[in-house]
């Protein structure tokens, strides 16, 4: 058990945890997660971790088929700037592997922010903490969960 799905467990928060068999030569984690439920895509979301104006470590939720906006995240976070944490670092600061970093249940609370096209779905796929392990909560109890706010994070990749 991780510590995301043992944190959702000790708070009474209602979840399913849903597993799939990861391909370790996989390296496009929130794709392979989508494929593997089969489920639309719109409900999977990935987990970064940014680092706020070179120092602070924060956590971004978007959807898995959009890009991170580094300046709608630093506004949302009253940050100059943000940029994208170095793999050891996102690592150090969650206590999760890449491709399996959860919001949930890190070493510390760090400052999230889920994108705020979470507000129109009833549940979501966030990552349980390990690769091929995925939570489906509501966004509302995510945000409780991890004190996240919702701001209008992801781009949409040009094709």
């Amino acid at each position: 058990m991780t510590p995301a799905v043992k944190t959702l467990k000790r708070l009474a928060v209602d979840h399913s945890v849903v597993e799939y068999a990861h391909d370790p030569a996989q390296e496009s984690y929130g794709t392979e997660a989508v494929a593997a439920l089969g489920v639309d895509g719109d409900y999977v979301f990935k987990t970064l971790v940014v680092m706020l104006d070179g120092t602070q470590p924060a956590v971004g939720v978007i959807p898995v088929d959009q890009r991170l906006n580094l300046k709608a995240i630093a506004t949302a976070a009253n940050a100059k700037k943000a940029s994208m944490a170095d793999r050891l670092d996102a690592e150090r600061v969650t206590g999760y592997v890449l491709g399996g970093i959860s919001p949930v249940g890190q070493k510390r609370r760090l400052p999230t922010f889920i994108d705020d096209s979470a507000c129109d779905l009833d549940k979501m796929y966030v990552s349980g903490g390990r690769r091929g392990l995925e939570l489906i909560l509501a966004p509302s109890d995510l945000a409780c969960v991890t004190g996240a706010s919702f701001a209008p994070l992801g781009v949409s990749p040009k094709l």
